[in-house]
């Protein structure tokens, strides 16, 4: 097992928020920060007005059952 930053990405606000993915996994927390910006980013211009998150927690993983981004 190792620690990794999970990007977690959630659609809506309030009892409508939603996971979306939480299953990419970076070494770095910066990477991970860098690819949630991008994410958001994507969004914004989604013709559906729900609110965006994204942002990396972390978490330990096995990492011959994972992958992992650097």
């Amino acid at each position: 097992m190792i620690h990794v930053f999970a990007l977690m990405l959630y659609i809506g606000a309030g009892e409508d928020k939603k996971l979306i993915s939480d299953d990419m996994y970076f070494r770095k927390v910066e990477s991970c920060n860098y690819y949630a910006e991008q994410l958001i980013k994507s969004f914004g211009s989604h013709p559906n007005n729900d609110p965006r998150r994204a942002y990396c927690i972390p978490k330990s993983v096995d990492p011959a059952k994972e992958q992992i981004y650097y």
